[in-house]
């Protein structure tokens, strides 16, 4: 079993920056991480991933240049770095385990609560 706790959302204006952190417990060994986000009246999107070494991420293109995630395995922890936010970033931000790499919801096996970005124009 692997739990996930999200922290480090708030509120912030257009072109400031955020921190997520993303503490895992648990058995989280050749995972894949990512983040996923969702507005009031919209589906999951997906945002980024990153694999168990850290050598591989993949972006989606609307934070393309602007978001980074990493992870520290040694803290068990992945983050994602958010930098010039734009008021349509604000959501429920979610992190993700899964096998392998995807950007469909359905394929991730672990989820966290979420933590909440707000982003004033």
């Amino acid at each position: 079993q692997v739990q996930l706790v999200e922290s480090g959302g708030g509120l912030v204006q257009a072109g400031g920056s955020l921190r997520l952190s993303c503490a895992a417990s648990g058995r989280t060994f050749s995972y894949w991480m990512a983040w996923f986000r969702q507005a009031p009246g919209k589906e999951r999107e997906y945002v980024a991933a990153v694999n168990w070494r850290g050598t591989s991420t993949y972006y989606a293109d609307s934070v393309k240049g602007r978001f980074t995630i990493s992870r520290d395995n040694a803290k068990n922890t992945v983050y994602l770095q958010m930098n010039t936010l734009k008021p349509e970033d604000t959501a429920v931000y979610y992190c993700a385990a899964s096998s392998y790499h995807s950007s469909t919801p359905a394929d991730y096996n672990y989820w966290g609560q979420g933590t909440q970005v707000t982003v004033s124009s």
